[in-house]
């Protein structure tokens, strides 16, 4: 009779840890609402079950491409060759090597990156993204989207590498 009740006891113990992990609803996917957003700060409130991230050192808006095969292997303005599946961005005046937040507010999706390169060379277009970052955040059929940016870290050293300096 003790032996069923030890099972019965850690059969319960696991059923709790169960419904904790899972019962609870996942704030990790859950998009955020277009209101936190706000352009120049921005300003964020917190809840029991957000996911804690870094503190944005600015944010604003900007319209949003994606290069891809035509530019894959080419040397970017890092030095860095470039890769069309990587988690890159292209921006006219950013430091290279910033780190930057890309969130696309029609569908709630965001995407850390660094800045490797510049443009776009494109009037009206604020920030160049890989194609693969472009997928991710949904608007790679479409080619371009307004998205939301978050600038997260400027570079501490120079990103150029030695062979882009000469």
């Amino acid at each position: 009779m003790r032996h069923l009740a030890l099972d019965r006891r850690s059969v319960s113990l696991f059923g709790c840890a169960v419904v904790f992990l899972f019962g609870l609803p996942p704030a990790m996917h859950a998009p955020l609402p277009p209101d936190l957003f706000r352009t120049g700060i921005c300003e964020r409130n917190f809840g029991p079950r957000t996911p804690l991230k870094p503190q944005p050192l600015q944010c604003w808006e900007a319209m949003a491409s994606w290069y891809g095969d035509a530019f894959d292997g080419e040397e970017t303005a890092s030095g860095d060759a470039f890769n069309m599946h990587a988690a890159t961005a292209a921006h006219p005046s950013l430091p290279l090597g910033s780190i930057v937040r890309i969130s696309n507010p029609k569908n709630g999706r965001s995407l850390v990156v660094t800045v490797n390169d510049r443009g776009p060379y494109v009037p009206g277009r604020g920030l160049d993204v890989s194609y693969q970052v472009a997928r991710m955040l949904g608007f790679a059929q479409r080619g371009i989207a307004r998205v939301q940016i978050e600038l997260l870290k400027l570079p501490t050293t120079s990103w150029l590498t030695p062979r882009a300096k000469n």
